[in-house]
């Protein structure tokens, strides 16, 4: 199971290319200030961010989509004691949805 965030993804992907943080700044046209602050978890990139990320990073969109969700449900519930029941409930909701 992939537990990164999207901010630590982002930032494995740009080490692993030995891209400098204001490379990719430079790329998505975005202040190297609030990349460093994505890559650290204390700002959300944009949604529609995502294909650039990829596309500059060369790696599954989908993939960057996923931890972004993730990123934005665990935001949500990480203090909520009935996060669990929550996630499970709105699973069984996507899962419904998927089916029509």
């Amino acid at each position: 199971m992939n537990t990164s965030t999207f901010g630590e993804k982002i930032r494995q992907l740009r080490e692993d290319r030995n891209m400098l943080l204001r490379e990719l700044a430079a790329g998505l046209q975005m202040d190297t200030a609030l990349l460093s602050k994505i890559e650290r978890g204390e700002r959300k990139a944009r949604k529609e961010h995502l294909k650039q990320f990829a596309d500059i990073l060369e790696t599954s969109e989908e993939e960057l989509l996923t931890l972004w969700l993730a990123d934005q449900v665990y935001d949500l519930l990480k203090n909520d004691e009935n996060a669990e029941a929550a996630l499970r409930v709105a699973e069984d909701k996507i899962k419904y949805g998927q089916k029509k």
